[in-house]
């Protein structure tokens, strides 16, 4: 089993890498630490970078996966390719792009790009953010998926993921304490889907809230609290489509809890969603269609 230790960052294709880094600092409020080639880098916590937005497609995204040891590496890849997965190991050119020792990249069963690195680079500055948005950290994302039960048995048996609990099909996945790192949503494409960065407070939200409507940004689910997680939430679009997020108040299941956790089954419709009566307009929380790809996987 391929143990991940936390998700570690995304990189996502954009048309406009200006445009892109503008509303990253100055809308969702992260403080961007270089721009290299048509790459731009931005914190939210301790870590290097926890977000790139890089000159290509925008439907091109990749979420990276931290390991604890470097035969980890070698032990992911070899998992992987006995299991017919193709594996890209990363060039020292790849790796100096991701500031990170060594890395893997591969595609799930529904496409996702994701990576798996080792000794990613940390950061010796305090993370100081471009407006005070509260953030305390990126925490997790939202993957589409052609086929949620299929995949759902690639990130929990061929990697180290458990679920915490299930909407309609889509399963949400702890790969540590917090109650998600991924969730894994009914789609017809790959992709991420939406990305999260938690805040301090409640107060935070609601700030946020009325900032962002002030500003002209789409508001695209809340302020609302989901009944799986307990986390009080505010969904909003950025650029090319993707989906924001900031929470507070996640559930953390302790080692004490993991052992009798039974995972629950929610509705896949609003209140399955929001147990504040808040109703979304994101598309992979409304619609269940998806087509399912054929994959491999033991």
């Amino acid at each position: 089993m391929i143990n991940l230790r936390e998700i570690r960052y995304v990189r996502l294709g954009t048309k406009d890498v200006d445009a892109a880094a503008d509303y990253a600092t100055r809308i969702l409020g992260l403080q961007q630490v270089r721009r290299e080639g048509k790459s731009a880098y931005f914190r939210s916590d301790s870590r290097d970078h926890t977000l790139v937005y890089f000159e290509g497609d925008p439907r091109a995204h990749v979420a990276a996966f931290e390991v604890t040891a470097p035969e980890e590496i070698d032990a992911a890849a070899s998992a992987l390719e006995a299991l017919d997965v193709r594996v890209h190991r990363g060039t020292r050119d790849d790796c100096e792009q991701r500031y990170v020792e060594s890395m893997i990249a591969f595609t799930d069963p529904s496409g996702n790009a994701i990576e798996i690195v080792h000794r990613p680079q940390a950061s010796g500055w305090r993370y100081f953010p471009a407006r005070d948005a509260g953030i305390t950290g990126f925490s997790h994302i939202g993957l589409r998926s052609a086929d949620p039960a299929r995949d759902e048995k690639f990130w929990t048996r061929v990697m180290n993921a458990r679920v915490s609990d299930r909407i309609g099909k889509a399963p949400l996945l702890r790969i540590n304490e917090i109650h998600h790192t991924i969730a894994l949503f009914p789609s017809d494409h790959p992709g991420v889907q939406h990305v999260n960065h938690q805040t301090a407070t409640f107060d935070d939200i609601m700030r946020s809230w009325y900032w962002l409507r002030e500003k002209g940004v789409r508001i695209v689910f809340g302020p609302g609290r989901h009944p799986t997680s307990g986390a009080i939430f505010l969904y909003f679009e950025g650029p090319d489509g993707m989906v924001f997020e900031y929470s507070t108040g996640v559930k953390l299941i302790s080692p004490d809890e993991e052992k009798s956790w039974q995972p629950r089954q929610f509705p896949f419709e609003p209140a399955g969603f929001c147990m504040w009566g808040s109703r979304p307009d994101i598309r992979e929380f409304r619609d269940t269609g998806a087509v399912a790809r054929p994959a491999k996987i033991a």
